[in-house]
């Protein structure tokens, strides 16, 4: 039926799309939100069981959450990145992954809008394979690579924790000790089913990190601690090397993952392109203010993380300490996210989706304890930061953030690529998107490789301190 369509010509197409939609929301299927809008503002009592209201984001929150989500992890490599490229380069590829990553989400809310049912890229890809015959294999392979990329970005904020940990400590305790330490803390504030604490605690995660930034820029500034604080205008170094830099840029920008997830808990679905310009304003000019900063003080040895540039280690101590919030809170969110695909795909079709039953309260602990044990194991097992982030950029941000969002579009607008010149530049861009995610994801698989195998020498599974 869908080649049909497909043969048809665009009309048909698009009549196929429209039907599928219809179908869609009267079937009751699993990719229907779980809680429809209007939903009363609070959980509500009904039957003696609690029904949950998942639309619980203005767009100034979902704006913030993101914020939290994205500028954590990926903000501490940055400077070490523009020291590696030099200043030039770094700032202009950092510009261009920004908007690239922009227009990537702004596409993503444009087939959300078409499919409102979508809470994931499980369902997204469920959506197109539909129309060749791939529908339930499109799911299965999308869902489980998001929930794939996000428990190994929950991987880094553990690794990150026992780096912050044994810095604090003067490294008091074995480093995988640390890492159940935190094991336990993230996965306790996992508990709750829905985002709508976050809104208000990502408060918390943005003034860490922007705090911990401003307290480092300012002691670089005064201390000038590393090296000759001689800086390069651009530099001209390996292919390995120079590939590395750009999958930790394009990594800063990969909140893409849990962007469905935010849409699907806005109270007013059309308020997305104003959260999403919050958030890409906010981390493109943090960004670029705060690796330049602290690259021109600090010189060629500046380290990745950058909270370590500090010369003093009491600074170092304060610097960390301040950053705890944002280390948590970030990787909190990602493991909401992946938990609630696990949780939807597990007990679709149930009562237990939609209210607070016993067996759905088992079943989300269960489902958060397991995926945080995961991303210990991989924290545990990749103990080098930028190989980290590198490695889970290639494999899934390249896709997620680039590649998927421009398939997206390519199919949605199947056969009116170029009935118009705005059609026309958009096509393009879409092209663009693949073309980037699909470089990123190759070329950078194989820089990663070369990093872990250079740094091999760096021993997983051990009590030896991580401190930068």
């Amino acid at each position: 039926m869908a080649s049909n369509a497909t043969a048809a010509g665009p009309d048909a197409f698009s009549e196929k799309k429209q039907d599928d939609a219809q179908n869609n929301l009267e079937a009751g299927s699993t990719r229907i939100e779980p809680c429809p809008i209007g939903y009363p503002p609070d959980d509500e009592e009904n039957n003696g069981s609690i029904e949950i209201n998942y639309h619980t984001l203005n767009w100034w929150q979902a704006g913030v959450v993101m914020i939290a989500e994205t500028v954590s992890l990926g903000i501490l490599s940055l400077p070490a990145v523009v020291a590696s490229l030099g200043l030039a380069p770094g700032i202009v590829v950092m510009v261009i992954m920004g908007a690239l990553s922009t227009y990537a989400g702004l596409v993503m809310g444009e087939f959300r809008k078409q499919y409102p049912w979508v809470q994931s890229f499980g369902d997204a890809g469920e959506v197109m394979g539909r129309s060749i015959g791939m529908g339930k294999l499109f799911q299965e392979v999308f869902g489980w690579a998001q929930t794939i990329f996000q428990i190994f970005v929950m991987g880094s904020h553990l690794l990150t924790w026992t780096i912050c940990l044994n810095t604090l400590t003067n490294s008091a305790a074995c480093t995988i000790v640390w890492g159940v330490v935190g094991l336990a803390i993230f996965w306790v504030l996992n508990t709750p089913r829905t985002l709508k604490a976050a809104g208000w605690y990502s408060f918390v995660s943005f003034a860490s990190i922007f705090s911990a930034v401003m307290v480092t820029m300012i002691d670089v500034a005064i201390e000038k601690p590393i090296g000759t604080t001689s800086f390069e205008v651009a530099r001209t170094i390996g292919f390995t090397s120079a590939f590395l830099s750009v999958t930790n840029i394009a990594v800063a920008f990969s909140g893409h993952s849990c962007f469905f997830a935010v849409m699907s808990e806005l109270k007013q679905p059309h308020d997305w392109p104003k959260a999403l310009m919050l958030l890409q304003v906010c981390d493109t000019i943090l960004y670029i203010v705060v690796s330049v900063v602290i690259y021109i003080y600090v010189g060629p040895g500046v380290p990745s993380p950058a909270l370590s540039a500090a010369g003093s280690p009491v600074v170092r101590k304060v610097i960390w300490g301040i950053a705890i919030p944002t280390i948590v809170i970030a990787g909190v969110i990602y493991g909401h996210v992946a938990a609630k695909y696990i949780f939807v795909r597990v007990f679709a079709g149930t009562k237990h989706l939609a209210k607070r039953t016993t067996l759905g309260v088992i079943g989300w602990l269960g489902i958060t304890a397991a995926i945080w044990i995961i991303a210990w194991i991989i924290a545990q097992s990749i103990p080098v930061f930028s190989n980290l982030l590198g490695l889970v950029c290639a494999l899934f941000a390249s896709w997620f953030s680039y590649g998927i969002p421009g398939s997206l579009w390519l199919w949605m607008y199947y056969g009116e690529w170029f009935t118009s010149p705005r059609r026309i530049v958009q096509f393009s861009l879409n092209a663009l998107l693949m073309l980037v995610g699909l470089l990123l994801c190759a070329m950078g698989l194989w820089s990663s490789g070369e990093a872990i195998a250079r740094d091999s020498g760096t021993t997983p599974w051990t009590c030896k301190s991580n401190a930068a």
